[in-house]
């Protein structure tokens, strides 16, 4: 198939809702490559600017897994990580399913980050800040505003204690859509990421922007691979698995099966997760494997 023609059949699959432009291994693709990284440097210019107060020109990719400092300690594996050519540690994270606990896993991805700033005999005063961008497909914060930004405040006087820690949260559901002409450039990023507009509106943000039609782009080439496109849909399926099983967990009443379902998806053990939901005698072999 043609790149332009595909470009047209995923507009119009976005259009129906068959794309889920916050699919993880999507995600990976377009913002995580080095030949586009102009894309990742667009959007973090959008969420960051303000706080950042300077304009982003360049990043180095980083590895995305973080080996544990200590035996039996649990990897990180991030969406996307990067350094700025300013310094600053960052990374991305797209969240699809509310896990219950993401306050508490952006700051074990933050402090990992953190820690890996500095190395054995170098002083305090190496530590680079770090930032912590967070996309979530669900409400999770009690303000309206899709974006929030999180750091370490005195909570009598509202002093900054530094700027080294930052934890953004871009909850897309809040996105509430506009005309493009209108849109701040960090809500023509939170459009493309809702799935709202329909495909005159999208068209015209893909115009109106050049990395979001870049983003446009590098998604119609994703799915010309055959391996990608398997990638994708094993995905989707494994957040559909997760769905499926927790509605029956809510059904069941079971804590702890809600529990054990997390630490498969947390595996990708996408099968068990699909089995356990109607193996009544398999379940309990996994409770006892993980000592639920």
């Amino acid at each position: 198939m043609a790149e332009a023609e595909l470009r047209r059949k995923v507009l119009a699959d976005l259009d129906a809702h068959r794309i889920n432009l916050m699919n993880d291994v999507l995600f990976k693709f377009i913002f995580g490559k080095e030949e586009r990284k102009a894309i990742t440097i667009d959007f973090l210019n959008a969420v960051l600017e303000e706080s950042l107060q300077h304009i982003i020109r360049d990043i180095r990719f980083v590895q995305t897994e973080n080996i544990p400092q200590v035996e039996d300690g649990k990897l990180t594996r991030f969406d996307v990580a990067c350094e700025l050519d300013s310094g600053e540690s960052i990374d991305v994270e797209v969240q699809v399913i509310n896990y219950q606990n993401m306050e508490r896993r952006t700051l074990y991805y933050w402090s990992q980050m953190y820690l890996n700033g500095i190395v054995s005999g170098e002083h305090y005063e190496e530590l680079r800040p770090a930032i912590t961008i967070n996309i979530l497909s669900f409400r999770l914060l009690p303000q309206e505003n899709p974006h929030a930004m999180y750091s370490i405040y005195n909570i009598e006087t509202g002093e900054r204690l530094n700027r080294d820690m930052e934890l953004h949260f871009l909850e897309i559901p809040k996105f509430i859509n506009k005309p493009v002409q209108n849109m701040t450039k960090m809500e023509r990023w939170m459009a493309y990421f809702s799935n709202k507009l329909n495909q005159q509106e999208r068209e015209e943000l893909a115009m109106s922007d050049t990395a979001i039609n870049s983003a446009y782009d590098a998604a119609s080439k994703f799915f010309l691979s055959p391996q990608e496109r398997m990638n994708y849909v094993n995905r989707q399926m494994a957040i559909m698995d997760y769905n499926s099983a927790m509605e029956a967990s809510e059904e069941k009443g079971e804590e702890r099966f809600a529990q054990l379902i997390h630490q498969l998806s947390e595996q990708g053990r996408t099968e068990d997760i699909a089995r356990v939901s109607v193996d009544k005698a398999y379940r309990q072999k996994l409770y006892r494997e993980f000592d639920l």
